[in-house]
């Protein structure tokens, strides 16, 4: 599985619109900058075409064990993030790759 990275993502950007590299990784810093703080008030992110990020609360478990030692310890209630993929993304991902070499 392929990985691209920040930098590969704004690359892409400054092909796409023309700009020049050193720019097109502030526009992409800036994005993420600015969906890291809206995450981090807990707001909601929508994009449509792409999906929703979210920020979700999960429960305390009073009576977790740790696997090792069989002791019972606290885990307290925290924050995760979730993403939902939107229509278009899922579609996309739900459709049969083809197999390598098939040129159908």
């Amino acid at each position: 599985m392929a990985t691209t990275t920040k930098k590969e993502l704004a690359l892409k950007v400054s092909l796409e619109t023309g700009c020049r590299k050193h720019l097109a990784s502030k526009m992409v810093d800036t994005v993420f900058e600015a969906m890291r703080i809206s995450l981090i008030e807990g707001n909601r992110i929508e994009i449509r075409g792409f999906g929703v990020f979210q920020v979700k609360e999960t429960r305390p478990k009073p009576a977790a064990r740790n696997p090792r030692t069989g002791q019972i310890i606290y885990v307290p209630a925290r924050r995760k993030t979730h993403f939902r993929p939107g229509k278009l993304l899922k579609e996309e991902l739900h459709r049969p790759t083809q197999p390598e070499g098939d040129q159908s």
